[in-house]
């Protein structure tokens, strides 16, 4: 009985306890239950709502840029993309090559689109070729059938109407690289795009406009049920430009082939009508991919069609420097505009002889006449009479030496030297036959050709310092009329009135007296007259020899061994708005080539004048007049 009583005793308490774990372990469920289903209720609720719930990015159209009067220079498109949604293609590999045969598809792009499926959950689509053409996509819908898996979207893609005349401007668009990625999820959407050049990269993130949303209904793989709420995108801001379209094109025509580059502003607002450089390239291309032989064709052109050589092309100035020449030695007191130099063709200094480009010398020359025939001798002589340092002080009061400040990527600043200057970078001290050159725009100078406008502008407005600028402002998608910004008051350069208009007369005489370097390239029409300035500058040296036995002619060098011909000019003549720069890049001399030129594009800005009522652009190479004369 007494083993009995025991064995119970301890039954007993087994079942006791055995029954109390179980008491705690069902309270301490009871009480996590409680925990999440009350306490951390809406915590879970909102969790599960979320794995219910997916959010898509909407991509936003990109913000038009249109040019001074509301012409659209980029705009967007329908863009037609074949898409693989993997999961419904029972063999990838296999539909890709059926795609190949109706669409080519290169071996680079299949595996691109290979590596896209493997990354990518089967469901989601990939895409396998954009901007596709209408011819392509009736093939595609055609041969659907056998597309297991493929099928037809349609977006938006970047377009320029006028591409190949507006590329130096806009740039273009191209897709995100990795390096460029920076957590912005818009970057990572199929196919899109972001500025890489231009106007398109400056304005780049206004141009964008923000992305819209919508939330979708997802099974638990995650596929798509049903679309709950969507927040539509906003397009990007609109950039409008100081661009005239028209001329911009009708620049570019009349540079042609040519590796060359033009420039025409307003001389009192600073804004850039046309910027132009050719040859130029479509950046449509490059929207939807380079081939390789592209690219290579491109980088390979000796002409550099991918430089925009009206911001970053470099070149010494040549006859165009000399007005900040002369306002520098009649700033300093070296001349009067009486003062005489004669010219017998050449200079000498030491055991060195400086050339003009008349071998048989002007004769006696005063300042206006020294521009108006572009006498070396004379700039030779007042150059070692001003000295070096105060006519680099005068150019770069006129603009040139620094970059201009224009909104465009890939400005250079040029150079303009000086004793400190060559002290530092050279470590040798300065020369007086440096000197010399400097009085003809050469030697160790260089501008580039908004530099050249820009001074030309300065030199005609009165001496206010004018600065270009390209975007008039940008307007929000929703916005129907803005008011265009205030214009800067553009300080005074403090240059004498009267030097000025000594300067801009001889600029005038240059077109118009028969002993003008351009005289033959001038415009006789009743208020459309033009001034200007010729130059030529060498890009080899001429060695005693060759001068003895005569100089080759340009036609007969090598094409990288011609002279550069350039011009400045503003028009009319007797109330000056609009300035021009033309550089032609070892073009010959640069009043048979730079000024007729230069000409037609003033005579078609004129023409195009608002207050005088025309829109239609005359066809380039109109002739106003004949050849012009070689100038040096």
């Amino acid at each position: 009985m007494h083993r009995d009583s025991d064995r119970y005793r301890l039954f007993s308490r087994r079942s006791i306890l055995l029954g109390g774990g179980q008491a705690a372990l069902f309270a301490a469920l009871a009480g996590r239950m409680y925990y999440l289903q009350v306490v951390e209720s809406e915590r879970y609720t909102t969790l599960a709502e979320e794995n219910r719930v997916s959010l898509k990015l909407l991509a936003p159209p990109r913000g038009r840029i249109v040019d001074r009067f509301g012409r659209p220079m980029a705009v967007n498109r329908q863009n037609y993309r074949a898409m693989l949604i993997p999961e419904k293609a029972v063999d990838v590999a296999r539909a890709l090559d059926t795609f190949g045969k109706v669409v080519p598809l290169s071996e680079a792009e299949t595996e691109r689109i290979l590596r896209e499926v493997g990354r990518k959950r089967r469901f989601l689509p990939v895409l396998v070729r954009e901007n596709l053409t209408w011819d392509e996509v009736a093939r595609i819908e055609v041969n659907a059938p056998d597309l297991d898996g493929v099928s037809i979207d349609v977006g938006e893609s970047r377009h320029y109407p006028d591409g190949i005349y507006t590329a130096p401007i806009l740039g273009y668009v191209s897709a995100v690289s990795e390096e460029e990625m920076t957590g912005d999820p818009l970057l990572e959407l199929p196919g899109f795009r972001i500025g890489k050049a231009g106007l398109e990269r400056v304005h780049d993130e206004a141009l964008r406009g923000r992305s819209g949303t919508s939330q979708v209904e997802v099974n638990a793989l995650g596929r798509e049920i049903r679309e709950l709420e969507r927040r539509e995108d906003q397009p990007g801001t609109e950039a409008w430009l100081t661009v005239d379209l028209e001329l911009q094109k009708y620049t570019a025509r009349r540079l042609g082939e040519q590796s060359a580059s033009a420039v025409v502003m307003d001389a009192h607002t600073g804004d850039v009508l046309t910027l132009a450089s050719t040859p130029t390239f479509d950046p449509n291309s490059f929207n939807r991919g380079l081939t390789p032989e592209e690219w290579r064709n491109l980088i390979g052109d000796p002409r550099s069609p991918l430089n925009n050589k009206a911001i970053a092309g470099q070149y010494a100035p040549g006859s165009t420097f000399k007005m900040a020449v002369a306002l520098a030695a009649l700033e300093k007191g070296a001349v009067t505009p009486d003062s005489q130099v004669y010219c017998p063709g050449h200079l000498e200094l030491g055991d060195a002889t400086f050339h003009c480009w008349k071998p048989e010398g002007h004769g006696t020359m005063s300042m206006a006449a020294g521009i108006v025939q572009s006498c070396d001798v004379y700039f030779y002589e007042i150059a070692r009479r001003t000295g070096i340092d105060r006519i680099a002080a005068m150019a770069r009061r006129l603009g040139l030496g620094a970059k201009a400040g224009i909104d465009l990527p890939g400005e250079k600043p040029g150079l303009i030297p000086s004793r400190a200057w060559k002290k530092k970078v050279k470590g040798e001290s300065w020369q007086a036959g440096e000197t010399l050159l400097a009085g003809i725009g050469q030697g160790f100078f260089l501008v580039t050709p908004l530099q050249l406008a820009v001074m030309t502008a300065r030199l005609v407005n009165g001496g206010k310092a004018v600065r270009p600028r390209l975007t008039k402002q940008l307007v929000p998608f929703d916005a129907r009329e803005t008011a265009g910004p205030d214009l800067p008051a553009f300080e005074s350069l403090d240059i004498h009135p009267s030097h000025l208009e000594l300067v801009t007369n001889a600029m005038a005489g240059v077109m118009n007296s028969p002993r003008g370097t351009a005289f033959r390239a001038r415009i006789e029409q009743p208020g459309r007259r033009i001034g200007g300035k010729t130059g030529t500058v060498q890009v080899r040296r001429i060695s005693k020899a060759e001068r003895e036995a005569g100089v080759l002619k340009n036609e007969e060098l090598s094409w990288e061994e011609r002279d550069h011909a350039l011009f400045v000019g503003y028009a009319p003549v007797d109330n000056p708005r609009y300035v021009v720069s033309v550089i032609v890049e070892h073009g010959g001399g640069g009043a048979s080539v730079a000024a007729p030129i230069a000409r037609d594009i003033l005579l078609e800005v004129q023409e195009r004048d608002p207050s005088r009522g025309r829109s239609q652009a005359r066809l380039p190479g109109d002739a106003v007049s004949g050849p012009a004369e070689r100038e040096g």
